[in-house]
């Protein structure tokens, strides 16, 4: 059996119609149909205009009324921003590049969902908290931010470029990967880990498994491994 990627473009509270036409035009040259919506503005005259030919990735966009609905129907979430952190310790923004993100992601199976933020914000700290890895387009530094429809254009350039090589190993998909993070957060209650240092613990450890993207077999053994930890830690 083989396995294959599913690419979604989620646009988090679009601003401007005519830019949700755009990324539907650029959706529909790199063979990406599915675009998420969340709460967007009004798919208007503009969005049509400049959609061109790909009217009917708008038509069958699907929409969410808040970012927490959409994580939950994506196996693996791919945050984007260009605000990133440099030093070792800012993990909530501490991004791969898009290249490295693009060669590690041929071959996963499940649904990714490429996430964009407002046009005149971006993703806020929360949403970018609970995303599995976070990617920045290598820009310039006097003036590092893309406008979101080329954002989007460049991103799926790239993974396009790589293509998606299947693999006949089926990687974890979005239950088993909270069930890690889950009992990864109950290995944190039962050594009594600082308060103070939890969210960002809790952070690093989801971009760790994020990035590396276990099979189903590691998973298993990860559990086994972290399952007796857990019941030799209640034992105390």
């Amino acid at each position: 059996m083989k396995f294959i990627v599913e690419y979604c473009v989620v646009l988090v509270e679009p601003k401007y119609g005519g830019n949700v036409g755009a990324v539907a035009r650029s959706m529909k040259n790199f063979d990406v149909s599915s675009l998420y919506l969340v709460n967007p503005c009004e798919i208007d005259d503009e969005a049509r205009v400049r959609a061109m030919h790909a009217q009917d990735v708008l038509d069958n966009a699907m929409v969410y009324s808040c970012f927490e609905d959409v994580r939950n129907d994506l196996d693996y979430c791919v945050g984007t921003s260009s605000v990133v952190g440099m030093k070792e310790k800012s993990c909530l923004r501490k991004a791969v590049s898009l290249k490295d993100f693009a060669e590690q992601i041929q071959g996963f199976d499940g649904k990714v969902g490429l996430v964009f933020g407002r046009e005149d914000y971006g993703l806020y700290n929360s949403e970018i908290a609970v995303c599995d890895v976070l990617v920045n387009v290598p820009t310039s530094e006097g003036y590092p931010s893309l406008n979101l429809s080329h954002a989007v254009t460049v991103v799926l350039y790239e993974l396009f470029t790589h293509g998606v090589k299947p693999r006949d190993v089926k990687g974890m998909g979005v239950v088993e990967k909270e069930n890690l993070n889950r009992v990864l957060c109950e290995v944190l209650d039962l050594i009594g880990y600082p308060a103070h240092k939890r969210e960002k613990a809790e952070i690093m450890l989801r971009r760790l498994v994020g990035r590396a993207m276990p099979s189903i077999w590691e998973y298993h053994t990860l559990m086994g491994v972290i399952g007796e930890v857990i019941r030799r830690l209640k034992r105390f």
